[in-house]
């Protein structure tokens, strides 16, 4: 019998857009990802892509024991529009013993009461448009996390103004104050980030700096 909880394994509760992306992305990380659902269609919709999918009547300690997702190291509630179910499913989990719970609720109140059972909660609708919105102020940004209010990780996306060019000879951490900590060319990724290495328009380069830097440089890079 397994025991024990795998923090490379992660348990999806409610396949709705939100949970269907979270999976999805979880499996393309390589992650062993183990989804319950009480519409048999849309688990249907991840045959094939997800190896360890549940159909369910409802969450108890049991099912979470039974599928293992009580033994995952992580567990995402995505039951969207039944609160009480949201807030049942999320209380197993945690009486489980998982030991990292976050819940999706839709709402202020809602939020406060996962937080209360001991769940991380996300606002799903609310954080993706705020991102979004960065986004889009960052012109070329296609990924944001933001550490404090003045300093965010971003990906960029090189065009051809500085495609050709070495990271010395744009002087990207003199000029526009940023340090670049990752580049990926090619679907390859490499953090070994050296003066010589060369962009080319279609490259991705993580940076980390203050925002107004980013912004700064988003431009000159458009």
């Amino acid at each position: 019998m397994k025991t024990g909880n795998d923090p490379n394994s992660f348990g999806i509760i409610g396949l709705g857009r939100f949970g269907l992306s979270l999976a999805q992305e979880l499996v393309k990380a390589g992650k062993d990802v183990v989804v319950l659902e009480i519409d048999p269609a849309k688990l249907e919709s991840v045959k094939g892509l997800i190896e360890h999918v549940y159909p369910v009547d409802q969450i108890n300690r049991e099912i979470l024991f039974e599928s293992g997702v009580a033994h995952c190291g992580t567990v995402v509630v995505c039951i969207g529009k039944d609160i009480e179910s949201n807030i049942l499913a999320t209380l197993n989990v945690i009486e489980a013993g998982v030991p990292r719970v976050i819940a999706k609720a839709n709402s202020l109140d809602h939020g406060k009461v996962l937080e209360k059972i001991g769940a991380e909660v996300v606002y799903p609708e609310t954080e993706m448009g705020a991102r979004l919105a960065k986004s889009l102020i960052s012109l070329k940004t296609v990924d944001f996390l933001e550490l404090a209010n003045d300093i965010s990780i971003t990906e960029i996306g090189v065009s051809s103004k500085f495609s050709g060019k070495t990271i010395a000879e744009i002087n990207i951490r003199k000029k526009y104050r940023l340090n670049i900590i990752a580049l990926t060319h090619e679907g390859k990724t490499t953090v070994n980030i050296t003066p010589d290495l060369m962009l080319h328009a279609g490259d991705q380069v993580v940076v980390i700096g203050e925002n107004s830097d980013i912004g700064v440089f988003g431009k000159a890079n458009s």
